[in-house]
């Protein structure tokens, strides 16, 4: 985000007043389908183009297409992240052109794993964000609103939609912030965690005592180890390794408490370790309508036709704690000797800097999206089997 967008926004907040949630907000009602950005059999925010390019060191390209899977066997239940760029503290449920592409950038392409359901919500917007009104501590109305959505919109698919399924909740930033709330109010060791095939918790700070994988944000929901493991949690926040986050004012790594840390499962290597990322990036910048650095040509000399890209070989990663925090450190390998680009745009920006308070916050999902498809595919296969056999 640049020092114009926060700007901005800081004026929007002084020129709108106080910020406040809604009087007595009505409920919405999620069995009309506009009040979801993706449904099943929809042409939706999710019914996009998916074709990538794969763009290889030596600057081969090869096309890969996307087809969704409409007989996938589980659900998947998402929610976006801050986006709105709406006025006010809570944005409306009209969605607009920010909304539709987050989506279709970070949910769609598990319809080749699993149905998507992802409901429209009334968020803390952008400028409710600056304003403090999604991190303050003790929580806000306006955060409120916003889980209360996501929490009827969980109920409706529950009655209406699931039928006994597995599901993955996946989310991002704020949508993690409103899905760790669900889980542990509405799933943590109740009947329904039976179908909880995984939760992917990203751009967040998700509590874990240190040396442990369950307890902290979650008592009975264990970090995922392995893609056989189901009924477990995926979290991290990505920074770069060149610009780990800093000592103090970071809002992703850390968490209250001496005997607790920040949740961090590498979807290329949950066992542990370095391994390459499978991402899948927009060939032209970020996922989020803000300005960004422009992205360098992907290959000398040659043109990209695919909304998409990837990259294999030129980004790997590992989880590290150290004094910068725990989280996902993220390399990447460029070679100046080879046609393709040595380097992915999409930092959160200062000026003309990277913010390396935020990282790589607006790639968390898309840098290993690739990991994780294959991460859901095995967990619904084992699901599946575990189902079978009672």
């Amino acid at each position: 985000m640049t020092d114009r967008v926060l700007f901005a926004l800081a004026c929007a907040a002084m020129l709108a007043g106080p910020a406040g949630a809604q009087t007595s907000p009505t409920k919405n009602d999620y069995a009309d389908a506009k009040n979801w950005l993706c449904r099943p059999g929809q042409q939706d925010a999710c019914a996009i183009d998916l074709t990538t390019t794969i763009v290889r060191a030596d600057g081969t390209l090869t096309r890969e297409t996307f087809t969704p899977n409409t007989n996938a066997a589980i659900d998947c239940f998402y929610v976006y992240p801050t986006v709105s760029a709406d006025p006010s503290p809570n944005s409306d449920m009209n969605p607009g052109a920010e909304e539709k592409r987050v989506a279709g950038a970070q949910a769609a392409r598990f319809q080749s794993q699993c149905r998507v359901y992802a409901p429209m919500y009334r968020q803390v917007t952008l400028r409710g964000l600056m304003t403090g009104l999604l991190t303050k501590p003790g929580g806000t109305p306006e955060r409120t609103l916003a889980y209360d959505d996501v929490l009827d919109a969980w109920k409706y698919y529950l009655e209406h939609d699931n039928n006994g399924r597995g599901v993955v909740l996946v989310s991002h930033s704020q949508g993690s912030f409103l899905l760790q709330d669900l889980i542990a109010n509405e799933i943590d060791g109740k009947p329904i965690q039976s179908r909880l095939v995984s939760a992917i918790l990203l751009g967040t700070s998700l509590a874990v005592p240190k040396g442990k994988d369950v307890g902290g944000a979650f008592k009975s929901v264990p970090l995922c180890k392995s893609a056989s493991q189901i009924g477990c949690v995926i979290s991290y926040a990505s920074f770069r390794s060149t610009i780990p986050p800093p000592p103090s004012g970071s809002l992703f790594g850390r968490v209250a408490g001496d005997d607790l840390m920040s949740a961090c499962t590498n979807p290329a290597a949950l066992a542990g370790g370095s391994a390459d990322v499978r991402a899948y990036l927009n060939a032209t910048g970020t996922p989020f309508l803000l300005p960004s650095a422009p992205q360098p040509a992907w290959a000398a000399g040659k043109t990209i036709d695919t909304p998409w890209v990837s990259v294999p070989g030129l980004l790997s990663a590992q989880c590290v704690n150290n004094e910068h925090g725990s989280y996902l450190e993220v390399t990447v390998h460029g070679d100046p000797a080879d046609p393709r680009a040595d380097d992915i745009v999409g930092d959160v920006m200062g000026g003309n800097q990277p913010n390396a308070a935020w990282g790589l916050h607006l790639l968390d999902v898309n840098l290993t999206l690739g990991n994780l498809l294959d991460i859901v595919g095995q967990q619904a296969k084992v699901y599946a089997s575990k189902r079978g056999s009672r």
